[in-house]
């Protein structure tokens, strides 16, 4: 239960940072969009972007909210059992990446995201996902 409760919550956080973005908020959003080595983004998102990111991190959030029984809600058990796995699988594979600028497998690593990457992104994205898997098999739906 507790483990679902701090994923639930670093999910919400992640999801009010997008929500953020959306209303014109700047903290983190520079350091956050990949960059070429010549420091041209990569990704260049639309406010309606970050609202889709934050709509769906804020989902994550109440799965996990949901799953620790904090909140009496029950979700239908095919979307819990997919759920358990499909979130972990994609925080794990962003923390591998695509391999040129993006996880712990990036060949760029000069840029100011990199080393962002490199410090906080890429291993709270293998820490959400190793969380993820930790809960499913601790805590079955």
């Amino acid at each position: 239960m507790v483990l679902s409760i701090l994923l639930s919550m670093i999910f919400i956080v992640l999801g009010l940072i997008h929500f953020n973005w959306v209303v014109g908020g700047t903290f983190g959003f520079a350091q956050s969009l990949p960059t070429n080595e010549n420091g041209k983004r990569l990704l260049n998102p639309k406010k309606i972007d970050s609202a889709l990111v934050g709509i769906g991190l804020t989902a994550f959030g109440m799965f996990y909210l949901f799953k620790s029984g904090l909140i009496a809600y029950n979700l239908p058990e095919w979307l819990m059992t997919y759920g358990s796995w499909i979130i972990p699988i994609i925080f794990l594979l962003r923390a591998v990446g695509e391999f040129k600028y993006v996880g712990f497998y990036k060949r760029v690593k000069t840029t100011e995201f990199a080393k962002w990457d490199t410090k906080l992104f890429s291993p709270l994205c293998l820490a959400i996902g190793v969380l993820g898997i930790i809960i499913h098999v601790l805590e079955p739906a």
